[in-house]
């Protein structure tokens, strides 16, 4: 990692030392070059930590100002090894290139600037690629892993831009992942593959985060991959009228106390699973000290610390408080960045991975990520049907917020920035409580001007809300599933949750059940059936039609719109193996029935609201009890008003 601080740094150390004798027109290109790149607010990655011919060279460039041109890896001989013009991002902006066999010697990482100046028209970092491999980082006293930088502006952007690469794919598909360590494996997405020499992404290790643990693991892989300040905050979930309150905090220098040995839950019941054999055994004392070595010890500070501390209601802390790990932030493109986190009323968090700008042919797209209680990692675009906002002071703080920035000071180990030291740093500026302070409705039409500054053209709009349905439609189709393969994997009937822990509770009832994703879908559904009349509503907002009024705009949207869920189709498997295809029509016209469905005990056709004795209902082998319908027939309001109760 050359950070433009530490160039500066170094190289005034060698002035100072003598090592080096350094002419005045020198000292000035060095000046200049350092301008030109705090000018576009340049960090730069390069991985491994210690590069060497038997692994790839990966490289980023990363800007807070969008600038074009060609990022080259040249090799000791002069050739050019790897190339790319492609930009990614937006802020920040980056550029990636990879060579997978370096040679071992000086190579040269070059980016060539159009448009610019002439003495800013190239920068460069020199990168020393050996010849054998060095000693990799090792585990240190009082660190889960030593420090080696801090966060700021620098970092910051580089972690976004390993967020957008992990999580890249094309914006007309819809990636998957059975868990979270799958996208880590693979090579070509994380960046950060092995950057420690250890082989640390090669051990096979299993994590499994659900969606309050995602956002973590992500920014504590991160860091302990850049030698970054990392720490978490013990909170509880609110209730009784009001937000979450956190009352611990830990960090790597100050671990949390291990809990008393106790028996671990089988792997359908564990909405963990991080590093996890698929049935762990009873753990021992002996299993539960804390492993020796940089890797082990990691995977237990995950597997042992992490997983089991931090839940939603970190997410939904009051806007206000300082005692917390996230920090809201205004609506703007400049600060909803890849990493941002969005935690809504209800519990769930999602983490923000690409911003794809308004076309001339197409509305703007912000895309996240989030994990589910059965492991899966699934990319989502931003829409009322995904994202809930509520303002309910006994909810907690809804919206989008950003990890608080952990410090290490010399001598006093780690702290949390607080809201007003963030206002004030120049590296972070972003504090804000704008999304407290204003309605739901203010809230979707704040984040449509963000996401297409420009009027939208009602046609296209209404499509995309479509596609997003659709979208999620088909991650129901997963979890669905994932509760039949349990069902004829010989599970056992699974106890319903009492009240409103439904919607929050441990076990296959969160593995396999599904009546927070349901709650959405028929939000979902709503937000798609009520887009005419949105448009209706704000036609100064979308690029009405020469000659028509919007009556006769929103006309043409119903009648769209009815042909388009008549024509989208999607299958699911029935209890006898059998596929099923339903066209979006129809799930769009069972929402009464959709209000009854999360039941994991009952069969997938039930679950799909296939209707008594119909030829899809045929094959249905399964039903809850009649004490569990009893139940969801006393929580059935929730669902009808698309409310979740408040917690006790």
């Amino acid at each position: 990692m050359f950070c433009i601080r530490r160039l500066v740094a170094a190289f005034a150390f060698l002035l100072i030392s003598g090592a080096i004798l350094v002419s005045a027109p020198d000292a000035r290109a060095e000046s200049q070059a350092a301008s030109c790149e705090s000018d576009v607010g340049l960090s730069v990655l390069t991985s491994p930590i210690a590069p060497w011919k038997g692994a790839p060279l990966r490289v980023i460039f990363s800007t807070e100002k969008p600038i074009d041109g060609e990022l080259t890896l040249v090799a000791p001989d002069g050739a050019v090894q790897a190339k790319s013009r492609e930009k990614h991002g937006g802020p920040p902006y980056f550029y990636f290139a990879e060579v997978a066999a370096p040679v071992a010697g000086k190579w040269h990482a070059k980016f060539s600037r159009e448009g610019a100046s002439a003495d800013c028209s190239t920068i460069s970092r020199d990168i020393s690629v050996l010849a054998a491999k060095a000693a990799p980082p090792r585990a240190t006293g009082g660190s889960v892993w030593p420090l080696r930088d801090s966060w700021n502006r620098g970092t910051e952007n580089l972690y976004s831009a390993w967020i957008e690469k992990l999580f890249d794919a094309p914006l007309d598909e819809a990636p998957s992942w059975p868990a979270l360590h799958e996208v880590l494996r693979d090579k070509s997405r994380n960046a950060l593959f092995n950057h420690l020499g250890l082989g640390e992404d090669e051990k096979k290790l299993v994590i499994r985060p659900d969606c309050a643990d995602l956002p973590y693991f992500l920014r504590v892989y991160f860091a302990f991959k850049m030698g970054l300040p990392f720490g978490y905050s013990k909170c509880t979930r609110g209730g009784g009228g009001s937000a979450p309150k956190c009352t611990q905090w830990w960090s790597i220098q100050k671990e949390e106390p291990p809990p008393a040995p106790r028996e671990q839950k089988t792997a359908s019941n564990d909405p963990f699973g991080i590093f996890s054999a698929p049935a762990p055994k009873p753990q021992s004392p002996a299993a539960s000290a804390k492993q020796q070595g940089l890797v082990p010890g990691f995977g237990f500070y995950l597997r042992s610390t992490l997983a089991n501390s931090v839940h939603s209601g970190n997410g939904r802390t009051a806007a206000t408080d300082d005692n917390t790990d996230y920090y809201p932030v205004p609506l703007t493109a400049e600060t909803l960045r890849p990493g941002t986190v969005y935690a809504d009323p209800y519990g769930h968090l999602l983490v923000l991975t690409k911003r794809v700008s308004q076309t001339g042919d197409a509305a703007g797209v912000f895309l996240a990520v989030d994990g589910q209680p059965d492991g899966t990692v699934a990319r989502k675009r931003f829409w009322r049907g995904n994202f809930l906002f509520a303002q309910d002071p006994a909810l907690g703080g809804a919206g989008f917020k950003r990890f608080r920035p952990v410090v290490a000071e010399k001598n006093r180990g780690m702290r949390r920035l607080t809201n007003a030291e963030i206002t004030k740093n120049p590296q972070y500026g972003d504090f804000s409580l704008e999304q407290s302070k204003i309605s739901v409705e203010d809230f979707y039409d704040r984040m449509d001007d963000v996401m297409s500054p420009a009027p939208l053209d009602p046609s296209r709009a209404i499509g995309e809300a479509i596609t997003a349905l659709d979208e999620q439609v088909k991650a129901r189709v997963t979890s669905v599933e994932n509760g039949r393969k349990y069902q004829s994997g010989g599970g056992a009937e699974v106890a319903i949750p009492d009240g409103a822990s439904i919607f929050e509770t441990t076990g296959a009832w969160e593995d396999f059940a599904t009546p927070s994703r349901d709650l959405r879908l028929l939000i979902a559904i709503d937000v798609v059936r009520g887009f005419p009349d949105r448009v209706a509503r704000r036609p100064e907002r979308y690029a009405m039609p020469a000659g028509k009024s919007a009556t006769d705009v929103k006309t043409e949207l119903e009648s769209s719109l009815a042909s388009e869920l008549a024509a989208r189709k999607v299958s699911y498997t029935r209890s006898d193996g059998s596929s099923w295809t339903l066209a979006l029509k129809d799930v769009a016209d069972r929402t009464a029935d959709l209000e009854m469905a999360y039941n994991v005990n009952d069969c997938v056709e039930l679950r799909w609201g296939a209707a008594e004795k119909s030829d899809e209902a045929s094959t249905c082998k399964r039903r809850a009890s009649a004490a569990q319908r009893k139940k969801m027939a006393e929580y059935r309001a929730w669902f009808h008003d698309r409310r979740r109760p408040p917690r006790p």
